[in-house]
């Protein structure tokens, strides 16, 4: 039996042995493995051993509803105290295993199942992955496969052949025998009123760039229930503010004169307002290039693999395709500090008049937001100089996808000293100047999800905070405009509103501080009003620190409404710094969310987590997420229910911690929001900073400070002492801009 301190390391056709004791940054990479996304050979070899599987009777994807189907794989996450013995005791490296969606549709009671399947790379075992309560997968809560989409657009067809030439009258497009001027639908989530519906509330654009910004003034809503499409059935049609209850009935009221008509402008092609094209002029020249990241001596960070190490920092990430991006074992200076901090979910909820406004309630991990992360465009999206990685997804698909390019590291000046001062004389010079220059690492990726594009960052800062953000922008989700929809946003275009809604996002924060066993206060101020002790009988009036130590869960559940208290700290109480402060982390928000319905209001069941600005509980193998990709199709007795996490209110006094943060922000559209949302002001998140967890600052292991002294009373000269070169060297790239923008089947790009 080989040593259990010894690791394999492939080198050329060799394997050789490297110790417990070899180079840091490879060992840290070994580990990191732990967390590493499926592989497309690992994909490739579960769909065949599942395959092979007679009783479960798999078929392949493509146009037939009725059949037995792999929708989704991902890494199944090992649990965590398996990881802590490997990273932390050279334990053994927890089995490889997937996690398998299975739609099983071809059997009298079809269902969702998933399945846990190992080991990889060979596997040999399948069993089913089981909820808390043993909740079963409804059926009609599955995600929307392509499959799906392609039946639908069979049934518009055939619907919108009876009322083409209403079509074209109104909008002067058409669905049926298109050829330029073609429309298409956007659906609408949930998809129903109640558990065990699936309809769908579909609006009617121009398929026109930006296609978005362009409703017509039709909304069709389609019962897709049945397995078999001939089932399907139109249940109501709204067209210009009035209902229908059939295409038959808006037919023959259209051609009696029985309802109010509608004849939109005709479409000018020249008229760009919801595509990217310049229009308008500034004061200065835009037709040049701008300022450019550059890195003059090359990378100060290293990447291998899903191990990333920049200045006192070490992580692991990988992209889920449910959820997104995840990040694992973060330490600084190999001190951990967090074990994961991760996306869960991401909501909007819409409010108007016409129905696919009020029933427009967007989870976004059931439109597959974890898979929707696209090639970064190189200069736009992310510096030239990162560091772009593909990334691979198995989601509605017959084989392994790669995503070009869908992740970007690299490292930014933030244009704001990390710390700086002018120690002035007095006498109109300075005793000496100081300043650091402020440089972080981001690692990043963007969601589309239909009209929105996310952004996630992840973002390194050298003195020890961590800030995680995302900017929402794309394509706001327009309705028709008509006059009793004024107070649900702002009209931006002729016959286009757009409608207010609430972003909402939800993060898992698994901190660590120095050890698994931690404990939550919340610090704020009390106001005191005491005797001058140098002045009798005068009074100061001042704060002093209070701290509230949380004891259960339930204490640590901060509702929407109620201020957050100033510092949310996550200590230690066994470790202690150099002066016998609690080895401590702080949450801080950057967040204007509200809760945005009722507690227990039909759909609000699904987003229970929504409640709570922060909410911690005791980690628990049952609580690996706080959302799932079937809560968009069944909100009202979602597989995942939030508010059992604190439900049994367990002791959090020195345990492992973990904190589920929500932030978010009201959007109201307006007029800039043409053609597109953008970024400033929009992003929201928040910042783990540390708080007495180390003795000083950490960035005073940087060699990016500049220190100037007088070398004289004179000050004639002066001695300038810094620790990198002076002259920076080449900035400019010489490689064209280039972009594909595609994902594919492995082996075809």
């Amino acid at each position: 039996m080989w040593p259990v301190n010894l690791v394999w390391v492939a080198i050329g056709h060799c394997l050789l042995f490297a110790s417990s004791s070899a180079h840091p940054t490879y060992r840290g990479r070994y580990k990191a493995s732990v967390f590493t996304d499926l592989t497309p050979p690992e994909m490739t070899s579960v769909q065949s051993f599942l395959m092979d599987q007679d009783i479960l009777n798999l078929g392949s994807t493509e146009h037939k509803l009725k059949q037995n189907t792999i929708f989704m794989m991902e890494l199944n996450m090992p649990k965590k105290l398996q990881v802590l013995s490997f990273l932390d005791q050279n334990g053994p490296k927890p089995l490889r295993e997937a996690k398998v969606v299975i739609y099983f549709a071809d059997q009298p009671n079809p269902n969702v199942t998933e399945y846990i399947v190992g080991p990889l790379p060979h596997p040999n075992y399948y069993r089913p992955n089981v909820y808390r309560g043993n909740k079963t997968i409804k059926f009609e809560s599955r995600p929307v496969t392509t499959t799906e989409y392609y039946f639908i657009h069979l049934k518009m067809l055939e619907v919108m052949k009876e009322m083409n030439h209403i079509l074209l009258e109104t909008s002067g497009f058409s669905y049926y025998n298109c050829t330029k001027r073609c429309l298409s639908f956007i659906d609408i989530a949930p998809r129903g009123l109640k558990s065990g519906e699936r309809r769908s509330w579909l609006m009617i654009n121009k398929y026109v760039e930006g296609y978005f910004l362009h409703p017509i003034g039709i909304e069709i809503l389609l019962n897709h229930r049945s397995l078999d499409p001939k089932d399907w059935a139109v249940e109501k049609i709204w067209y210009n503010g009035q209902y229908f209850d059939s295409v038959e009935e808006l037919v023959r009221k259209y051609a009696s004169n029985q309802m109010s008509k509608l004849r939109l402008p005709v479409h000018m092609d020249s008229d760009p307002y919801s595509t990217f094209i310049p229009r308008g002029e500034y004061k200065t020249k835009s037709n040049v290039h701008g300022p450019k990241v550059c890195e003059p001596q090359g990378k100060r960070y290293r990447v291998m693999g899903n191990y990333v190490e920049y200045a006192g920092w070490s992580f692991a990430f990988r992209s889920s395709t449910s959820a997104g991006m995840q990040l694992y074992d973060i330490q600084y200076n190999n001190e951990r500090i967090a074990y994961e901090v991760s996306i869960q979910e991401a909501i909007a909820f819409y409010s108007g008049v016409t129905p696919a406004a009020m029933q427009t309630k967007s989870i976004d991990t059931g439109w597959g937001m974890g898979s929707d992360d696209y090639e970064l465009a190189k200069g736009i999206d992310c510096p030239e100089v990162a560091t772009y990685q593909d990334v691979h997804h198995f989601y509605d698909t017959n084989k392994p996808v790669r995503y070009k390019n869908a992740i970007c590291i690299f490292e930014l000046p933030t244009g704001v000293p990390l710390r700086r001062h002018f120690d002035s004389n007095y006498r109109g010079a300075h005793n000496f100047y100081g300043g650091l220059e402020n440089h972080v690492l981001v690692l990043r990726t963007c969601s589309t999800v239909d009209n929105y594009d996310y952004i996630w960052d992840f973002i390194f800062y050298q003195n020890g905070v961590i800030e995680v953000k995302v900017h929402p922008t794309g394509y706001i989700q327009a309705t028709f405009f008509t006059p009793n929809g004024a107070v649900y946003g702002s009209k931006v275009n002729n016959n286009v509103l757009g409608n207010l809604h609430t972003h909402l996002i939800h993060y898992k924060v698994d901190l660590d501080i120095a050890g698994t066993e931690n404990s939550f206060e919340t610090v704020g101020l009390k106001a005191e009003n005491i005797s001058n002790p140098w002045s009798p009988g005068d009074f100061i009036f001042q704060h002093r620190l209070e701290h509230h130590l949380k004891s259960t869960e339930r204490h640590a559940a901060f509702r929407f409404g109620s201020p957050l208290p100033k510092y949310l700290t996550f200590m230690n109480p066994n470790k202690m710094n150099k002066w016998g402060h609690p080895k401590s982390y702080r949450i801080q928000y950057n967040s204007n969310g509200d809760q945005i319905l009722p507690r227990g209001w039909k759909e609000e069941k699904g987003i229970s987590w929504s409640r709570y600005s922060l909410a911690v509980t005791r980690h628990s193998n049952a609580e690996p997420t706080s959302s799932s990709i079937y809560a968009q199709n069944e909100p009202w007795d979602p597989l995942v229910y939030f508010e059992n996490f604190i439900h049994n209110n367990e002791d959090i006094v020195n345990k492992d911690l973990v904190a589920w943060v929500t932030v978010g922000f009201l959007h109201i559209p307006h007029a800039e929001d043409i053609p597109n949302t953008t970024t400033p002001g929009n992003a929201v998140g928040f910042l783990l900073r540390p708080f007495n967890f180390f003795d000083e600052d950490p960035s005073v292991a940087s060699k990016s400070p500049v220190i100037v002294r007088p070398a004289d009373d004179s000050f004639s000269r002066v001695n300038i002492q810094r620790w990198t070169p002076e002259v920076v060297g080449h900035c400019v790239s010489d490689e064209p801009f280039s972009y594909n923008g595609t994902s594919g089947f492995l082996g075809t790009l």
